[in-house]
């Protein structure tokens, strides 16, 4: 840690100061960023990333406010968990979908309905498009912006027909599990929660860090301050030992070695 950044912290640690955490946070919004970029790919271009950034710089300065040193643990490494689930509980809590557009969703799925009860049969995109004085692009745009938005029951589906092709967007997974698997699985992962917390921490960050975060063996060990060589030797470890917890044939299929 340099030396002025580390003198930030040794007076932030004392008095608790304001103006202190400030200077920490702009010096640590590097990995706000970082989160923000990573997450808005596989978001709606919806999403303002201006309001994920914001909820990534509260779970920066929750970090800023929790973090022990005395733990010996990176407060890189700390942040990084809860930039990453207060951007997360954020997206949950609030809705994203800007109000033109659920404006639009709702005038389209009241369409369909009246459509529906009027003709008997599912209406096309063309007929939708007229009562909601829309283009056909916008309707199927405004309805499948609404499933990202939506929870929908896995077994309920829409189905359009555009000049005699059908559009279907369905939850149901042909090739879903049963009950049976869900409920074994669930167990597995409860059982692994378990073993995880038996590991040692560095081995716990490691498995967080390339599973969970998805970064390389590389980029953990800029994180942590190790070789790459390093990290390989301990994420082995951590692997070796889940699956001799768990048993090796039933985690073999599950993780990637």
């Amino acid at each position: 840690m340099r030396e002025d950044l580390q003198q930030l912290w040794n007076e932030w640690l004392s008095t608790r100061d304001g103006s202190v955490a400030d200077l920490l946070l702009l010096n640590y919004e590097h990995l706000v960023l970082y989160h923000v970029q990573r997450l808005s790919a596989t978001l709606p271009k919806s999403v303002d990333r201006d309001e994920l950034k914001s909820l990534g710089m509260m779970g920066l300065y929750d970090a800023l406010k929790k973090y022990d040193p005395n733990h010996n643990n990176k407060f890189d490494t700390y942040a990084a968990f809860r930039i990453r689930g207060a951007i997360l509980d954020g997206l949950r809590k609030v809705d994203w979908l800007p109000r033109s557009l659920r404006e639009k969703s709702k005038r389209v799925e009241a369409a369909v309905e009246i459509l529906e009860q009027q003709l008997q049969r599912t209406p096309t995109l063309e007929e939708v498009s007229k009562i909601v004085d829309m283009k056909p692009d916008d309707v199927k745009a405004a309805l499948a912006e609404s499933y990202f938005a939506n929870v929908l029951s896995i077994d309920e589906a829409v189905t359009l027909q555009d000049e005699g092709k059908s559009m279907s967007i369905s939850y149901l997974d042909p090739e879903a599990a049963t009950p049976e698997d869900s409920l074994l699985m669930r167990e597995l992962i409860s059982k692994l929660a378990e073993e995880i917390e038996e590991l040692s921490e560095k081995e716990q960050y490691v498995v967080s860090l390339f599973y969970f975060d998805e970064l390389t063996l590389t980029e953990i060990g800029e994180v942590l301050g190790l070789s790459t060589s390093r990290i390989s030797q301990i994420h082995s470890k951590a692997l070796r030992k889940l699956k001799h917890a768990l048993g090796s044939a039933y985690l073999s299929d599950r993780v990637a070695m």
